[in-house]
């Protein structure tokens, strides 16, 4: 069902954009780091560009098929540098996600009722709070030349919930099994 509010609806069309070039941006950078001899990190951006498509998903589905002459304005980085860089550019546009785009679209898709893109964006809310973290831990090591450590990042495919070295026995965001998180 779409969305009834219009308000709302430029939100989700806006965080879609957003989201859908997050993730494009991620996959780039993390052949950066790849390039650069950090294959952890490039793991983790892989990993990370997936729960952007999460989130970029959720969105569309609750625009709900209303896509005609919508205007996205996403604002974030573009181009590539050095991966300590890159993961600035990362950490800059997860922390405007979590500090100020997602608590205003929560806040008007609350305030209009529009139950599934509360839900939406708070699925990417909490994430995104995930993603900042992880991405300033992988920029603390890259900043000493070195990688970050790990054995793998789990990706919840329902909110985007990201952990590393092993999935939780339920999501703590949507409560998803353990046995769906996809694992890089």
């Amino acid at each position: 069902m779409a969305v009834k509010n219009a308000m709302t609806s430029d939100f989700l069309h806006s965080a879609y954009g957003g989201e859908s070039m997050a993730h494009m941006r991620y996959l780039t950078w993390g052949t950066m780091a790849e390039k650069e001899g950090f294959p952890n990190i490039a793991k983790l951006f892989e990993a990370i560009a997936y729960a952007e498509r999460v989130h970029a998903n959720n969105h569309f589905k609750e625009i709900g098929g209303n896509t005609a002459d919508a205007t996205v304005v996403a604002g974030a980085v573009f181009g590539t540098g050095k991966t300590v860089d890159n993961l600035q550019g990362a950490i800059n546009g997860e922390l405007h996600e979590v500090e100020q785009m997602y608590p205003v679209y929560l806040n008007a898709a609350e305030f209009q009722e529009e139950k599934g893109a509360q839900r939406s964006f708070h699925f990417a809310l909490e994430a995104e709070k995930i993603h900042a973290e992880l991405f300033k831990q992988a920029q603390d090591a890259a900043k000493g030349n070195q990688d970050i450590k790990l054995e793998a990042v789990y990706v919840c495919p329902i909110c985007g919930h990201t952990i590393l070295d092993g999935a939780p026995d339920n999501c703590p965001v949507c409560g998803a099994k353990k046995e769906m998180y996809k694992k890089f």
